[in-house]
């Protein structure tokens, strides 16, 4: 029988991983938010010194890699598995990143989602011993996301009420089978989920339905609540889709108002940054946690939380095509204790 399995989606790791690094990236409306002191670098230039800004995507990849390796005190050769991926087409961003480091590469597309399953992926590799190390990361760059999903930046569109502001920003965790902790206790696999919206600029409406479906798994197969955590987390819902995914699960009985948050919502300052719903994109939950939280654990801030980054699983194809967004959610349980629960 396999006993790390709790519910349908959940499964609890009984040898829960331990963080042995991590490191976040920024760029320049990332060093103007409320979360500007907990990056380990930030840049005012968008192209990263480099010619295009898919490139700069690559060496924001790069730098929070080579960063969090050297937080644990490791070389990319001592890494198992690389585990990785971006938003851009055929995750270019990445691979063009990691083709400089000799590490088994696993690339990854789950949209804005990413960072919560290369985090799930690269536990579980750990856990169930294929591997002592493994690394999750991703990045998300709104220049490049504006290019290929939307409109280019220097057509000047306007946008919506409902619109999030895409993160410039890089993400790295390095996950080891030893080590005193952030551990990564448990893992719910969200399922594919598509309630009909076909605007791309309100994502936080296509992505609130996978989000309340994950959340409620992940309570239900735990027979935990919001109240057993520190905080319960999504990644990029932003402002609307964060209200969505209240009052949905409190229809459930399932309470998120007093410890529920959104990372689109804390990487800025919605007012005076102008961001209109937040944040959002793979490095905004990739940056809030490589910093911001995982930091806090690390001070004794929180001791168990919880982070459900959520992804939109459209192209610039399927929308031209007048298709619908289906979206997906992964969610992670992290403790300060190895027993998670």
């Amino acid at each position: 029988m396999n006993t790390k399995r709790c519910g349908a989606q959940t499964v609890a790791l009984s040898k829960p991983p331990s963080v042995a690094g991590f490191a976040c990236i920024g760029g320049k409306l990332e060093s103007e938010g409320p979360l500007k002191d907990e990056f380990d670098e930030l840049s005012t230039d968008s192209f990263f010194g480099e010619k295009t800004w898919e490139k700069a995507e690559s060496v924001m990849q790069r730098r929070a890699f080579e960063c969090a390796l050297s937080k644990a005190g490791m070389r990319p050769e001592s890494l198992d598995y690389l585990l990785a991926g971006d938003l851009l087409n055929q995750c270019i961003g990445t691979s063009f990143c990691v083709r400089d480091f000799a590490v088994p590469f696993y690339g990854l597309y789950g949209a804005c989602s990413t960072m919560g399953e290369s985090l799930s992926l690269a536990a579980m590799l750990i856990d169930g011993g294929f591997a002592r190390t493994a690394a999750a990361m991703t990045s998300s760059h709104f220049c490049t996301a504006e290019r290929q999903y939307r409109m280019p930046v220097p057509y000047g569109n306007q946008r919506t009420p409902t619109a999030q502001w895409t993160a410039t920003a890089a993400g790295c965790c390095i996950l080891s089978q030893d080590g005193d902790g952030p551990y990564v206790t448990h893992v719910t696999c969200g399922k594919v989920i598509d309630k009909g919206i076909t605007d791309a600029n309100n994502m936080g409406a296509a992505m609130a339905p996978a989000a309340y479906d994950t959340l409620r798994a992940f309570f239900e197969d735990t027979k935990t609540a919001p109240s057993d955590y520190d905080l319960v987390l999504t990644g990029d819902l932003g402002y609307l889709g964060h209200q969505i995914l209240v009052e949905q699960l409190l229809r459930d009985g399932i309470d998120l108002r007093q410890n529920g948050g959104d990372c689109g919502l804390l990487l800025y300052d919605r007012e005076k940054q102008d961001m209109h719903a937040g944040g959002s994109g793979c490095g905004c939950a990739a940056a809030v946690l490589n910093g911001y939280l995982l930091r806090g654990m690390r001070a004794g801030k929180w001791k168990r939380i919880v982070l459900a980054p959520t992804g939109a699983l459209l192209s610039p194809t399927s929308s031209m095509q007048g298709e619908s967004i289906p979206s997906v959610c992964h969610a992670v349980c992290i403790s300060t204790e190895k027993g998670g629960m």
